[in-house]
């Protein structure tokens, strides 16, 4: 991507979530060519990583569990990617883990306390909340620590590249599939976590990960 793209892509973002986005480069999280910027964790500290990068495309393998989470730590964001279930694999279950807090594995003895930003195959959209992280969802959507997208799926078929945009904005947080607003939860704890992305048992890609700060 050059600069003049990349400059453009800045504009656009301000325009599109003004006044709170910064007039900053979006941050390429992901570059493409390696893991740099990046820690796998799992219970067991010698698991084997599942993730690897081929071709410009991140691949996780689904096994074993564990996530794959920036080094560095961020709080109000606009969080892009585009994500998809490989062809000849089995759709299942996975997960964009936002504002995770220190790493003490408290759920399932895997995953730490988070939002999650749901990727399971025909619920992109839906919000889960991990180790009681503080959050209020659609009260006629939310059952515990589960609040279900709004709209029926709109995820495109396997092997098309589907478009997450995650915007967490102080205590607000909105999820878009694909261009639709498939929900939204305010009362979001504030405060400064890694983001990663799950390994939940399924083979899944990822390209095109950028973050782009907001004003707190």
């Amino acid at each position: 991507m050059n600069r003049a793209t990349v400059l453009l892509l800045s504009v656009v973002v301000t325009l599109s979530y003004a006044p709170f986005v910064l007039a900053v480069e979006p941050i390429e999280l992901f570059n493409g060519k390696d893991l740099s910027g990046w820690t796998f964790r799992a219970p067991q500290p010698d698991a084997e990583n599942p993730f690897s990068v081929e071709g410009g495309i991140l691949r996780c393998e689904g096994k074993p569990a564990g996530y794959l989470r920036t080094n560095e730590k961020y709080t109000s964001y606009l969080l892009t990617l585009q994500w998809r279930w490989p062809e000849g694999s089995k759709p299942g279950n996975n997960g964009v883990l936002l504002r995770i807090q220190p790493e003490e594995h408290a759920f399932n003895n895997t995953w730490p306390k988070s939002v999650e930003a749901q990727l399971r195959n025909h619920h992109a959209g839906d919000i889960y909340t991990i180790a009681n992280y503080p959050l209020s969802g659609d009260p006629e959507r939310t059952r515990g620590r589960y609040t279900a997208k709004a709209h029926k799926s709109n995820e495109k078929p396997q092997g098309e590249w589907n478009t997450y945009e995650i915007v967490l904005d102080g205590e607000n947080l909105t999820l878009k599939v694909n261009g639709l607003v498939q929900n939204e939860a305010t009362g979001v704890a504030v405060m400064p976590g890694y983001v990663a992305v799950q390994s939940e048992g399924a083979p899944i890609e990822y390209r095109n990960i950028q973050l782009t700060p907001l004003k707190n």
